[in-house]
């Protein structure tokens, strides 16, 4: 729609929009150095400003590793922390049966935001952040432990973050290995996948970016729900 609207000089001459922003508008789908993909947005962040998108990422994972770190717990600490002293207060059943229902839809509508980022407004970013709500609601109305007994406690949302972290490298890297360049999007990449349009590279971003901001906050979140008093006791702070 951008690129008709450029197209068609709706806006006539004085528009505002200058000639490396009607480059972009041509150039996101259509074009010879097109990123084959119509959200011009996504197109910008992880093609054309690819390496500093890179960057930038480096930049969040390091400041979640900081934070990780200042409440890092040995082996012997993480087991006294899950010895539960007494049971986790949960909320009523109305708000826990509703959690359940809104997680999943949280779920759905994260997956959605980063896996269409290529086509419509959103990404890995975006729908990591939003991937995050769902554990924090469920620590929430139910505890942390209850979390961790499902399956999810830090270390193993740590790996999903390294898994995110990884294929984002391995993306950024693979056109060195078929004659390309560093971040390089097309021609390295299949613009569709069985008829559907992925804008090449940048689905892949997308996804692992879903990965690693989802996991990296909720293992964060974890380290923030064990409990003051017991984090003191703990470390052996004495006020």
């Amino acid at each position: 729609m951008t690129y008709a609207v450029v197209s068609l000089g709706i806006f006539g001459d004085g528009t505002g929009i200058r000639p490396l922003g009607e480059f972009y508008l041509e150039n996101s789908y259509f074009g010879d150095y097109s990123a084959k993909s119509p959200e011009v947005v996504t197109s910008i962040l992880w093609d054309y400003r690819g390496v500093d998108t890179l960057f930038e990422t480096a930049v969040f994972f390091l400041a979640i590793i900081g934070s990780l770190t200042v409440f890092r717990l040995t082996k012997e600490q993480e087991k006294e922390v899950k010895k539960a002293e007494k049971a986790p207060t949960e909320l009523t059943p109305i708000v826990k049966d509703v959690t359940k229902v809104i997680v999943v839809m949280i779920l759905a509508v994260s997956a959605s935001i980063a896996l269409h980022g290529h086509l419509t407004p959103g990404g890995g970013f975006q729908g990591g952040s939003a991937l995050a709500v769902a554990p924090l609601l469920i620590i929430a109305a139910y505890s942390k432990y209850t979390l961790e007994e499902n399956g999810l406690d830090k270390t193993r949302a740590l790996i999903l973050r390294s898994i995110g972290l990884l294929g984002i490298a391995l993306t950024a890297l693979v056109p060195l290995l078929t004659g390309g360049f560093i971040m390089q999007n097309q021609p390295i990449f299949p613009a569709e996948l069985d008829g559907q349009l992925i804008g090449g590279s940048l689905i892949y971003y997308n996804f692992f970016e879903f990965l690693a901001v989802g996991a990296g906050f909720t293992a964060v979140f974890l380290l923030l729900a064990i409990p003051e008093e017991k984090f003191k006791k703990i470390l052996g702070v004495k006020k």
